[in-house]
């Protein structure tokens, strides 16, 4: 459909605007640059329109104005941003491109044409195609950036897509975007990326959190006006010149923090942080010297949380983040969290990689890009062909939350937060790694499971006689220990897959039978392995189960285990029945995750990866999260039908005042008040604290409400919430 002449003017002045907000630093010859490829871009998506009905056009002029403004990138990539979808959408190629705009925005072109072809709403991010995505990046930092630009734009507008495509992008944006973002310090993208895709997954808690942002407000402002008073008279007293503000936590950040604490809205303290800002006086010494001084000032007027004093000015995060962060105790009681920087500082922290000038029109990487690429490429370079493995080892790769350790002479050495003992003997030499019995760490005996911590000194103890055990699998963290680990757990796993397969064809031979699909079956039935998992796995067991002639007449003469059956409403569409009740006939096996345990009411998401078979997982699941990423196809949308008489496994967690009786109340409310299955019941008290774990069976979300407001009530007991 042709544009009307209202829409022209539209597209006329979003261009004219990008040129006057972030194009007047340049000469009239690149300005003409630029003008020359929205011209081609203009004519070349004509008359393609957007899902939501405006032309297609606006959609790279909008990615180029975020390019230009908020990355702060210069007009070569703009001019690329233009022209990002040209050769993914119309006739024209990447020869084309190279021969109207040169090969500097061909390849970038080039670069991002290949992402657009593997993340989209109907690809799922599987292995191979995600190193094209990596190889893209590492090429040059831009097309990243670029990538970035056009995510944050669209996940702004996604209402005209389908609800099913809507949480594809969001769990791909929380899974992948945010994280990019946050590693190379687009701070404020990341914020942004990651309260679209939270409202998007969960618009009731999103607009929850948002209604009570905007109910506290007013309050807010005038603590905030009350605390920084007496700091600016002091910061003016001093003759700096600075700006001090307040600033809200973004509401995803908020939301992370209840589930992660388990506490309310009203409970959190640091909804928002104190920003000063200055520059700094040339006669008044190092950057550093006048953050502190500032420091004492602030800490002159509110006494510091002496354990929260974060300086990452004498050692700036690995993306170059530079301040002093100290939390401090306000008027009324009130922690508040301060941050100092200089206007270089916060310049970093606003654009990140993007604020260094070499950014601008050239594609040279720092030293950190630089040691981050060469991480992400050997990651890569992994032998398994899991892309599931492969995504969670650029998840601790995007990791931005990083830990300094020291060896025994004293050297540093960088992980990320959770790595253990073993992903550092690894870290040192695989061999060091292979042959690892236990760690000394500050001069104390500790296994290899130990969790790093901040400062630690360690000392890797090894044995000759030492082999890679398979439960290492279980709590090592980084790419390269999993990758040397997994290459070796490998060769000794074909050993044992012989020895198995010859053992069981033994045992079959004194039958007179032979190994078929169903024989194998049985064995995993019985074993309780995944049915979905290749034979090598079942004669690894039966090797190291020594299993014998009898047993395996045993498990021939069983049956298989008997799968669940549940009804489910599965399609694209969103459902407007109510919750709880079957809306279609459609009959599939399920599973309830249990990394999550949904319960009925929880908003849940399927997925069909496997046959005829459906996974269903807690929408806000940091695996439905991953899965969502990698199966965006395979998404299907689930309602929970009406089964009063079913029970379902869950958790509760409790820490309160410990006194007589307590337990005894507790068991007595779930067991004689509320009629409730206890599983299990763990409790732990010191120094008159106690800390509870309960495993227990209820019917639906509102039972576990219920449970837990009426165990809140009971005296001593300070938190109850839930678990997975």
């Amino acid at each position: 459909m042709e544009f009307t002449d209202k829409e022209k003017k539209t597209i006329d002045d979003r261009f004219e605007n990008l040129v006057s907000s972030c194009l007047q630093k340049y000469s009239d010859e690149r300005i003409e640059d630029v003008r020359k490829a929205f011209d081609f871009a203009n004519k070349a998506h004509y008359p393609i329109r957007r899902k939501s009905g405006e032309p297609y056009i606006l959609h790279p002029i909008s990615v180029a104005q975020i390019c230009g403004v908020e990355l702060n990138m210069g007009a070569t990539s703009i001019i690329a941003a233009l022209l990002h979808d040209v050769v993914e959408d119309t006739d024209y190629t990447v020869e084309d491109i190279e021969r109207y705009f040169g090969l500097e925005v061909a390849k970038m072109v080039e670069g991002l044409t290949k992402i657009s072809g593997v993340i989209s709403v109907s690809n799922s991010l599987q292995y191979e195609n995600f190193k094209k995505i990596l190889i893209s990046m590492t090429q040059d930092i831009r097309v990243i950036l670029i990538k970035l630009a056009d995510r944050l734009h669209n996940i702004r507008t996604l209402d005209s897509m389908p609800r099913h495509k809507q949480l594809k992008i969001a769990s791909e944006t929380l899974f992948i975007f945010a994280p990019i973002a946050h590693r190379l310090g687009l701070y404020a993208v990341k914020n942004e990326l990651e309260d679209n895709a939270f409202k998007i997954k969960q618009p009731k808690e999103f607009h929850e959190i948002e209604q009570k942002l905007k109910d506290t407000e007013s309050h807010r402002v005038l603590f905030i006006n009350k605390f920084t008073l007496p700091i600016a008279a002091r910061l003016t007293e001093k003759q700096y010149d600075f700006d001090v503000s307040g600033r809200s936590k973004s509401i995803y950040s908020i939301y992370q923090k209840m589930q992660r604490k388990s506490v309310t809205f009203e409970e959190i303290y640091d909804l928002f942080a104190i920003r000063i800002i200055f520059t700094p006086k040339k006669e008044d010494g190092s950057e550093k010297e006048q953050c502190f001084k500032i420091y004492s000032i602030v800490t002159d007027i509110y006494k510091p949380r002496p354990d929260r004093l974060r300086d990452w000015v004498t050692t700036p995060k690995e993306n170059d983040y530079e301040a002093l962060h100290s939390t401090v105790m306000g008027p009324n009681g009130n922690w508040v969290e301060v941050q100092i920087r200089t206007v270089r500082m916060d310049n970093i922290a606003e654009y990140g990689c993007a604020a260094h000038s070499n950014y601008k029109e050239e594609q040279k990487s720092g030293k950190y890009i630089d040691k981050w690429f060469s991480h992400i490429r050997e990651t890569m370079d992994t032998e398994d062909p899991n892309g599931s493995e492969l995504m969670d080892n650029l998840k601790s790769t995007l990791s931005t939350n990083e830990i300094i350790v020291f060896t025994p002479k004293g050297d540093t050495r960088s992980f990320p937060i959770g790595s253990t003992a073993l992903d550092y003997a690894y870290d040192i030499h695989k061999e060091i790694g292979n042959m690892a019995i236990s760690a000394k760490v500050n001069y104390k005996n500790y296994p290899l499971s130990y969790v790093l911590k901040n400062g630690d000194q360690i000392e890797i103890i090894t044995s000759k006689k030492q082999t890679p055990q398979e439960k290492w699998l279980d709590f090592v963290q980084t790419p390269r220990a999993r990758q040397y680990l997994r290459k070796n757990l490998n060769h000794q796993s074909t050993s044992l897959a012989k020895k198995g397969r010859e053992l069981l064809h033994n045992h079959l031979k004194e039958m007179k039978l032979v190994v078929t699909p169903r024989i194998l079956e049985k064995i995993r039935t019985y074993f309780d392995i995944d049915q979905g998992k290749d034979d090598l796995l079942t004669y690894i067991r039966v090797a190291q189960e020594d299993i014998s002639f009898e047993t395996l007449k045993k498990i021939l003469r069983q049956n298989s285990k008997e799968k669940k059956i549940l009804f489910w409403n599965i399609g694209n569409k969103e459902s407007n029945v109510k919750k709880n009740a079957i809306t279609t006939s459609a009959k599939n096996n399920y599973k309830l995750a249990e990394c999550c345990r949904p319960l009925p009411g929880d908003p849940v998401q399927g997925f069909a990866i496997k046959p005829n078979s459906i996974e269903i997982h807690h929408l806000n699941c940091p695996e439905a999260i991953k899965l969502s990423s990698q199966y965006g196809d395979k998404i299907v949308q689930v309602d929970w039908f009406s089964d009063e008489q079913k029970a379902f496994l869950t958790g509760i967690k409790l820490t309160g005042i410990d006194r007589m009786g307590i337990i005894s109340d507790m068991t007595q409310v779930l067991t004689k008040e509320l009629n409730i299955n206890i599983r299990s019941l763990n409790f732990y008290s010191h120094d008159g604290i106690f800390e509870g774990a309960i495993e227990l069976y209820v019917r639906n979300f509102d039972d576990l409400q219920e449970i837990i407001n009426k165990l809140k009530r009971t005296k001593g007991v300070d938190k109850v919430f839930r678990s997975a």
